[in-house]
């Protein structure tokens, strides 16, 4: 069912502010950048950052863990058979995942995730090239 830890996505309150940290500090390569998220490559795990939607509120955003699935579909029903409460329905996201939101016991903010590689590899590319262009 689930294949692998596909990323870790953390809300900030400064996304430039985060974003330097990860890539100066930390060393962290970056893979692309739009307005509203920044990705980077951790061993094979994405390090995403996006900004708070409320940035006075620092504690109501805990970070995503983004799980990899071959058929999310049925991931889905799976999870929903089993009791699993999702706080954010099976949606397409603009990048080419397929993905739902839901919480483990404690809160803890959980995602499955399909990928279209295509459309993925796509809108990466386009954000790596205005990475590129802003340095």
């Amino acid at each position: 069912m689930i294949k692998t830890v596909w990323g870790v996505t953390f809300y900030v309150s400064d996304l430039n502010r985060a974003k330097e940290f990860y890539e100066k500090t930390l060393g962290l390569e970056k893979k692309y950048e739009f307005p509203s998220y920044v990705g980077f490559e951790c061993g094979g795990v994405e390090i995403g950052l996006i900004p708070k939607p409320d940035k006075k509120q620092c504690t109501n955003y805990p970070p995503d863990v983004e799980f990899l699935v071959d058929n999310v579909e049925e991931c889905y029903r799976r999870l929903k058979a089993k009791g699993v409460k999702f706080v954010k329905e099976l949606h397409d996201e603009p990048w080419g995942g397929k993905q739902a939101v839901f919480l483990d016991p404690d809160g803890n903010r959980l995602e499955i995730v399909q990928i279209d590689w295509e459309k993925y590899f796509t809108v990466s590319a386009s954000g790596a090239a205005k990475t590129k262009g802003s340095r």
